[in-house]
């Protein structure tokens, strides 16, 4: 009996060791290693950090693209989804009123031309990213607004598009903070 205490106390001890400290300086040190030592790329603007780039920002005002919804209001501190399913009335109710205000900043889209991802919120509620679909259907609102041709704000977005890894691994997609950022710098 004391034997398998002893053996389990001591595998308890190792497991710990490994888990709370090997494993946490191995990360540590991989991290230091990538670009900004693992805290992400900040974006600024005269002296000012506006952004960073790996956490999804609200952005509503009509000159700028918009980001993904966040179902836990952009809040990095607790990122989660809503957890309600496409059968919760509720939950319709708010797609249906994302539809809606969609419809009137951009009213030369179709309903059935949104992307999924400009009206539903991602698993983290903080995905800084969308597709160039929908980049691509905001043009014409920020096109106007801005008095920049539609060409040259497609452009950019083209510039933008990040493709995936290796090739296959992922989609297709545009960190909004920087499409928003280039496009400030864009010029008529």
């Amino acid at each position: 009996m004391r034997r398998n205490i002893y053996q389990a106390l001591m595998m308890t001890v190792l497991t710990i060791v490994f888990l709370v400290i090997v494993y946490s300086a191995v990360i540590f040190g991989a991290a230091q290693m990538a670009p900004n030592h693992g805290k992400g790329r900040v974006i600024e603007k005269n002296g000012k950090i506006i952004g960073f780039t790996n956490v999804g920002q609200s952005f509503t005002v009509d000159k700028y693209f918009y980001s993904r919804p966040s179902a836990v209001n952009y809040n990095a501190a607790g990122s989660g989804g809503s957890n309600k399913g496409p059968s919760n009335p509720e939950y319709l109710k708010q797609v249906q009123a994302r539809i809606d205000t969609f419809i009137v900043h951009n009213p030369t889209i179709k309903k059935s031309q949104i992307p999924v991802e400009m009206v539903t919120a991602s698993g983290s509620g903080l995905d800084p990213h969308i597709s160039p679909e929908s980049a691509l259907i905001q043009i014409p609102r920020i096109s106007k607004i801005r008095n920049i041709s539609e060409d040259k704000i497609k452009k950019l977005v083209e510039e933008r598009i990040e493709y995936p890894y290796l090739g296959f691994l992922g989609t297709h997609m545009i960190n909004v903070l920087e499409l928003n950022v280039a496009l400030d710098e864009l010029k008529n």
